[in-house]
């Protein structure tokens, strides 16, 4: 599940001129390339922005509901994403103030019941949820995100939401059932009697509680939440990726396919141990070089390696 990511990127059409990018605070101008991922049309929308990588449902006149093929498209674009060596971490949201209302139920409502469904690894109803993403994602929630919307949340690492967002398993209402990791993941971030709340009941899980339950990783203004993400996703950039990666694997691996305590802390001994001697002796001797001391986070992959004076005693 965890190798090692493929070098050859997919070729990019339809790449646009520079754009500028509004955050939260203030704007700031950057190069940002738009393109298309491989055969798609504009249901998503990708973009570059250094080392991230945004990925957007354009939907909004249904709320960004995914179908068979705008799931298709999803699945295409982080497989794209995950390829790309320049590419560090990923941001999911939706265009047009929703995040992703779940699967089209007009779609839905035209199949008959000898409809087939895709049964193809890592590929559910909403795209590619059925597997781990390689890199770190990032959702940036606004409006709704419920039924599958909510699970392509579920699916990233880390959710932004705005505190106008709603989630929900608003699905149960039609018979629709979680077939996108949701009954999974949800247990596994809430604890099982809050995601039985929430399966169970179908209710609507506003922004403050989502965030009171850990749901929610930031809670933000309305309108700010893809410029939040975006700067959330920065600060993950900086830091040694290797490490990084080795302790997210690792957490994953306890979360969900460890067999006992013991086999999970095996797991982690023998992925963290390349990295101590590769990164984590470069940390060390910027360390000692008086980079990163006292708290501060700097951008400690680009910052040039100091030889370490000692004192003699």
């Amino acid at each position: 599940m965890w190798k090692s990511v493929v070098k050859s990127f997919a070729d990019r059409t339809f790449k646009m001129s520079v754009l500028n990018i509004r955050r939260s605070k203030g704007v700031i101008t950057e190069n940002r390339s738009c393109y298309k991922c491989s055969g798609t049309n504009d249901e998503i929308l990708v973009e570059k922005l250094g080392s991230i990588t945004t990925i957007g449902i354009n939907q909004p006149h249904k709320r960004n509901c995914i179908n068979q093929a705008t799931a298709a498209k999803l699945s295409q674009a982080i497989l794209e994403f995950e390829e790309d060596d320049s590419a560090v971490v990923g941001v999911l949201h939706g265009i047009g103030g929703n995040f992703c209302a779940g699967y089209d139920l007009e779609e839905l409502s035209g199949f008959g019941t000898d409809m087939k469904l895709d049964n193809k690894a890592g590929h559910g109803p909403m795209g590619p949820t059925r597997r781990m993403i390689k890199k770190p994602m990032v959702a940036a929630i606004s409006g709704y995100a419920v039924a599958g919307g909510m699970e392509l949340a579920l699916m990233c690492d880390l959710r932004v939401m705005e505190e106008t967002a709603v989630m929900g398993v608003f699905c149960r209402r039609f018979g629709v059932p979680l077939m996108d990791g949701g009954t999974v993941r949800l247990q596994a971030l809430v604890g099982l009697s809050r995601a039985l709340d929430l399966i169970l009941t179908g209710r609507a899980l506003n922004a403050q509680e989502a965030y009171e339950w850990g749901l929610a990783n930031r809670l933000v203004a309305c309108g700010t939440g893809l410029g939040q993400a975006i700067n959330l996703a920065t600060s993950l950039v900086k830091f040694p990726q290797g490490c990084m990666q080795a302790d997210r694997v690792s957490a994953y691996n306890s979360a969900f396919s460890a067999s006992s305590f013991e086999d999970a802390l095996e797991f982690e001994k023998d992925n963290a141990t390349p990295i101590v001697l590769q990164e984590s002796v470069t940390g060390a001797k910027k360390f000692m070089s008086g980079v990163g001391r006292h708290g501060k986070f700097y951008n400690l992959t680009d910052t040039k390696e100091i030889q370490p004076v000692r004192s003699k005693i």
